[in-house]
């Protein structure tokens, strides 16, 4: 029954997925369907997320190469292409009543985007802590994804998608140097130099195993990483740890 509505909604979007078309692709009585998931509505969520995780296990499983932004560019690209190729799965998925009910197979999701960002970090490549640079992308990929899917196919801006995917890339990554391109003075080049390397050691530490530093230590660590990269100029929110981010434990800390 599933895999018949998950077929049906990727062919015909949500009207296709009627009790008589899953009952009859099923070979099943109604019933049966109602038994087992409450309601169509709990058979539409369902398939909407099962469309999803099959998303998220090939992006999961996606042969990576050895420039971890390329990489990024490339996640982004998919899963916008994802999103316009699914748009009902995609909206069941991300607005109510199923949000709740999506959050694990979301969150997968977003486990897959950020390994790709942390591979930017322990490059040296990124400007803002790892867990923010995360969010920034999954809400401008989401915003983007409904923004387009809401407008008829011709009438999408072809632009739209790559303009915000440069203007995040551009915001939370640095060239692979390291140094700034604008040096307009050295005491801003010096605190750009700090933030990514400060955000490049968090990342290693905190994602490969060692027995050198105690929990309590590499919490304090964490602490003392996550004040450097963002100790810069705060005139820029791009820039800006929110509270609750910088008292979030990094999930890594989390599970030591």
């Amino acid at each position: 029954m599933l895999r018949a509505a998950t077929e049906l909604l990727a062919s015909g979007g949500r009207i296709a997925v009627t009790t008589r078309a899953v009952s009859a692709s099923a070979g099943v009585q109604p019933p049966t369907i109602y038994r087992h998931f409450g309601d169509m509505q709990g058979l539409l969520e369902a398939a909407a997320r099962e469309t999803l995780a099959v998303h998220v296990r090939e992006q999961a499983t996606r042969a990576l190469t050895d420039d971890p932004v390329e990489d990024l560019r490339r996640g982004w690209d998919l899963h916008i292409a994802f999103g316009l190729a699914h748009p009902d799965a995609f909206a069941l998925l991300y607005s109510a009543p199923s949000v709740s009910s999506s959050v694990s197979v979301i969150n997968e999701g977003v486990e897959v985007l950020q390994g790709l960002v942390a591979r930017i970090a322990k490059a040296g490549q990124l400007r803002v802590e790892v867990s923010r640079a995360t969010d920034l992308i999954h809400a401008a990929g989401t915003g983007v994804t409904i923004t387009l899917a809401a407008s008829p196919p011709k009438e999408r801006d072809p632009l739209l998608s790559e303009t915000m995917r440069e203007a995040v890339l551009s915001a939370i990554t640095a060239p692979a140097s390291a140094e700034t391109p604008d040096r307009a003075s050295d005491a801003a080049s010096t605190d750009e130099r700090v933030a990514v390397h400060a955000v490049a050691l968090r990342a290693l530490l905190l994602t490969e195993t060692s027995d050198v530093l105690s929990r309590a230590e590499l919490q304090l660590l964490s602490d003392w990483l996550d004040r450097l990269a963002t100790a810069r100029s705060s005139s820029s929110p791009m820039r800006r740890s929110s509270p609750a981010a910088a008292k979030r434990p990094s999930p890594e800390v989390a599970s030591a």
